[in-house]
């Protein structure tokens, strides 16, 4: 799995970037689901693409944070946002919608694949 990390209006500090790291490395347990590319060296089949910024365009008092992340998985893209007034309360709201998201994606998966092999039994007999 691989962090592609990006910011926009606010400087990416290493310790901003070892923080997303951490927060959104943390979903690599439930995206298992997923092996290493082997037709392509150094290719994953996962990556999650992180945005954070700082808006200040249209607000007048106090400094918006918004944090956005994508994961593409095979057959679906998952998007979480989220916009607090605190940039690593917005990254740990990412983070629990992602973790939302991907536990249905791998629930729904695992039940078509439950119904087709239910399928496969009743036609057989």
């Amino acid at each position: 799995m691989e962090i592609i990390i990006k910011s926009k209006n606010l400087e990416l500090t290493t310790d901003l970037q070892k923080f997303i790291e951490e927060k959104i490395g943390g979903l690599k347990k439930f995206i298992n689901i997923l092996k290493e590319d082997k037709t392509e060296v150094g290719r994953t089949l996962s990556e999650i693409f992180v945005e954070v910024e700082k808006e200040n365009k249209h607000h007048r008092k106090g400094d918006i944070f918004k944090a956005e992340a994508r994961v593409h998985l095979p057959g679906k893209t998952l998007i979480a946002i989220s916009q607090r007034d605190d940039l690593k309360q917005a990254i740990v709201e990412v983070k629990d919608e992602l973790q939302q998201e991907i536990k249905k994606y791998k629930l729904k998966r695992k039940e078509v694949a439950i119904r087709k092999l239910r399928k496969n039994k009743d036609v057989n007999f």
